[in-house]
């Protein structure tokens, strides 16, 4: 036995285990798992009004070369 045909053993061990892992813990799609309630849609929170002008701001100080 080579070491190519003894790597090819081991990936299809490791793929095997992990494919039988996977069918275990997480079903592929909606099969096996349970439906999902249909969800009520609440009303949204009264938004507050955006003020239509901006607050003042202070003064701009900028320096000016001499």
């Amino acid at each position: 036995m080579n070491s190519q045909s003894v790597a090819g053993l081991l990936g299809a061990i490791v793929a095997s285990i992990v494919m039988v892992v996977a069918i275990a813990y997480g079903p592929i799609g909606q099969y096996g798992k349970p439906a999902k309630p249909a969800s009520l849609q609440q009303p949204a929170p009264a938004l507050q009004p955006v003020p239509a002008t901006p607050a003042p701001r202070g003064p701009v100080i900028r320096e000016v070369p001499n």
